[in-house]
């Protein structure tokens, strides 16, 4: 979580993006979450708020397309939110979706991923998606 010693406003300031209130929200909640998460889980998560839907969605696209967040899993078609850091840029591990509850968990990069490829392979990966679905352990 290195992007919690850098503020919301820090965050937007050095991906040239204007400071807004729904803005720095979201932000915040995808500074402190611990797995990508969806427009639906950062909704949820904000809870009662001013703003409808459509202003953090915008605010989720906005944030993506200045390279200050990245889509790290389309599981679904559900686009899944992490902010850009380094760790984002290496967020190159499997991903586990349950099925019943939906929720999206990292996995750890020894179930598989493309380190193990010969020099040659491995240069040409430019991003690897591995996702496994099931039941996660609290819906068994």
């Amino acid at each position: 979580m290195a992007r919690q010693k850098e503020s919301a406003r820090e965050i937007l300031a050095k991906y040239g993006l204007r400071v807004t209130a729904p803005r720095l929200a979201v932000v915040r909640i995808l500074a402190r979450a611990e797995r990508p998460l969806s427009h639906s889980e950062v909704l949820q998560t904000l809870g009662e708020v001013d703003w409808d839907p459509a202003t953090v969605y915008r605010n989720l696209v906005k944030l993506k397309k200045a390279g200050a967040a990245s889509v790290v899993s389309r599981a679904n078609g559900i686009d899944r939110y992490v902010l850009s850091t380094r760790e984002a840029d290496e967020h190159q591990h499997p991903h586990f979706e349950c099925d019943d509850c939906g929720q999206l968990t990292c996995l750890p990069t020894s179930v598989t991923s493309p380190e193990g490829l010969a020099a040659a392979w491995a240069s040409a990966v430019q991003q690897a998606t591995v996702q496994l679905r099931g039941q996660c352990p609290d819906c068994v």
